[in-house]
C-alpha cells in the first residue's frame, strides 16, 4: 500500500482542479498546470480533496505509479496556489550575476561571461549574490537551478562557486606545510 496515495489531498482555496481522460488540470492565482493521466491509478475529485486510488493495489508496480501520481497532483496544487522557489548563492572574489533582459548573465571566473537563456515558466532574479529562481512548476523550477550551478559547482578548497543557499560545502584541509626543522 503506498503510505502517500491513502490520504486525501486538500485542494486549496482559490484553486480548481479538472481530470479528464487525457489528465489533469490545475488552475490557480499563480498559473495553471497540466500533467498527462498516468496508467493504472484512478484520480477523483471529491469536494475540495482529490483521491487517487491504484487499480491493481496488489501490484508492484501499480503501487509505485500511485504514489507518483499522488506526489505530482500534490506539487501541482501546491505550484498553482504558492509556487515554488530556489535560491542560490555566489561565492568567490570577483564572481557576480546580473539579468540583462531575460537572461541571466554569470561572470563566475571563466575568460567570457557565460549567458543563462530565460526558460519559459520559470522567473528569474537578482540581488548582490543570490540568485532566485521561482515559478508555478515544482519540476522545472528544480531543473533550472540545477543547470545554473551547474555553469561552476563549488570547489572543496575555497568554496568558490555557485551553491544552493541551504548547501553546505565540505571543505577539505589543503596542503599542509612540513614542520620547520623535521
Amino acid at each position: 500500500m503506498s503510505r502517500l496515495g491513502k490520504k486525501p489531498i486538500q485542494i486549496p482555496s482559490g484553486v480548481t482542479f479538472t481530470v479528464t481522460d487525457e489528465g489533469y488540470k490545475a488552475v490557480g492565482p499563480k498559473g495553471e498546470l497540466f500533467q498527462p493521466a498516468i496508467p493504472r491509478v484512478k484520480v477523483e475529485v471529491d469536494g475540495n480533496e482529490v483521491k487517487v486510488t491504484a487499480v491493481n493495489p496488489n501490484r508492484s508496480q501499480d503501487k509505485a505509479f500511485w504514489g507518483l501520481a499522488t506526489s505530482l497532483i500534490k506539487n501541482m496544487l501546491v505550484g498553482v496556489a504558492e509556487g515554488y522557489t530556489k535560491k542560490l548563492e555566489i561565492n568567490g572574489i570577483g564572481y557576480k550575476a546580473e539579468m540583462k533582459g531575460k537572461d541571466l548573465v554569470l561572470n563566475v571566473g571563466y575568460s567570457h561571461p557565460v549567458v543563462f537563456s530565460a526558460v519559459e515558466g520559470v522567473d528569474i532574479s537578482v540581488e548582490k549574490n543570490i540568485i532566485t529562481v521561482s515559478g508555478v512548476n515544482k519540476q522545472l523550477v528544480g531543473q533550472v537551478a540545477a543547470n545554473i550551478r551547474k555553469i561552476r559547482k563549488p570547489e572543496p578548497y575555497k568554496g568558490k562557486g555557485i551553491k544552493y543557499v541551504d548547501e553546505v560545502i565540505r571543505r577539505k584541509a589543503g596542503k599542509q606545510m612540513k614542520a620547520a626543522g623535521a
